[in-house]
């Protein structure tokens, strides 16, 4: 048993709640100015044109190349993708103003 600043042992089953907890933060909403909101999809779909750049200046094959492309084309990919949704969400909003209204129970 490990003992803790105040001299009392520490119990095994502390850290017994942690996994849920790891969860529950990474589930969790969180709020971000719209200026880096809206940057998101711009700054992985530029992340990843930056890396695939970055492979042409490697002059010979080390072990890093493949990790460049990599991340290339998934952050790229991701970009994409977060771009295509958010634009499908606007215009799904935009074209059915009775879908966001609560609907009545009576």
């Amino acid at each position: 048993m490990s003992g803790n600043a105040a001299g009392n042992a520490s119990q095994a089953t502390d850290y017994s709640g942690v996994g849920r907890n790891i969860f529950a933060f990474l589930r969790r909403r969180i709020w971000l100015p719209k200026l880096i909101y809206s940057a998101g999809p711009y700054f992985y779909v530029a992340a990843g044109f930056a890396a695939l750049l970055a492979t042409f200046y490697i002059a010979e094959w080390f072990w890093v190349l493949p990790h460049y492309l990599l991340f290339s084309f998934a952050s790229m990919h991701i970009g994409f993708i977060v771009f295509r949704r958010r634009r499908e969400r606007r215009e799904s909003q935009r074209g059915e103003p009775e879908a966001l209204q609560p609907k009545s129970l009576t």
